[in-house]
């Protein structure tokens, strides 16, 4: 699979810890460094702002992808390459999955949980194999993942759930693993190994 485009799923708050902001800047530049196209949420506020903005500064492509009654709350952000108004979030959400290769997944609230744990359903019913990094920046998604694991315990998902995702504790180990892919997609393309 070739990691060509990138979904960042990511709160519109800025949250209470600045590693946060931090990481959103750090994921943002490296999409760029390593010319991923960024596919987001495409509001200006909290971390999804700060993670279109940090693209866009690195020389990044941005796709805002955001549902029109959303406009006010999230301030959409006429500044990205590419900026899509939808109907509704289901349309968002579904845009995003087309549109992106891979996803991250970084700090965030309820919105992000729903984009998560769709995403992840998609995945479980093998809707899509793209891989699914939850980028764990100061232990802000250890319940998150502690609840689906609870699920798996109870007996409510199966175990194989937990090869629908993986957990990293950092952005630059996020954007290893896409570069590496990304990489392997290269050099199989030349004939190289």
């Amino acid at each position: 699979m070739t990691i060509a485009a990138a979904a960042v799923f990511c709160g519109s708050r800025h949250g209470s810890r600045p590693e946060f902001g931090e990481a959103a800047r750090e994921m943002g530049a490296g999409l760029a460094r390593q010319r991923i196209h960024l596919v987001y949420g495409g509001g200006a506020v909290g971390l999804m702002g700060v993670v279109a903005e940090a693209a866009l500064g690195a020389g990044g492509r941005v796709t805002g992808i955001i549902p029109s009654f959303l406009h006010d709350r999230e301030v959409m952000n006429d500044g990205v390459t590419e900026l899509i108004i939808t109907e509704s979030m289901h349309e968002r959400k579904r845009l995003m999955f087309a549109r992106a290769d891979a996803f991250l997944v970084l700090p965030g609230g309820l919105g992000t949980f729903d984009e998560l744990m769709e995403i992840l359903t998609w995945r479980q019913l093998s809707l899509h194999d793209k891989p699914i990094l939850i980028v764990n920046i100061a232990n802000w998604a250890e319940h998150v993942i502690a609840a689906l694991e609870a699920s798996i315990q109870q007996g409510l998902a199966d175990s194989s759930a937990r090869q629908l995702y993986r957990v990293v504790p950092s952005v630059s180990e996020a954007l290893e693993i896409l570069g590496n892919e990304k990489k392997r997609e290269e050099n199989s393309e030349t004939g190289r190994l």
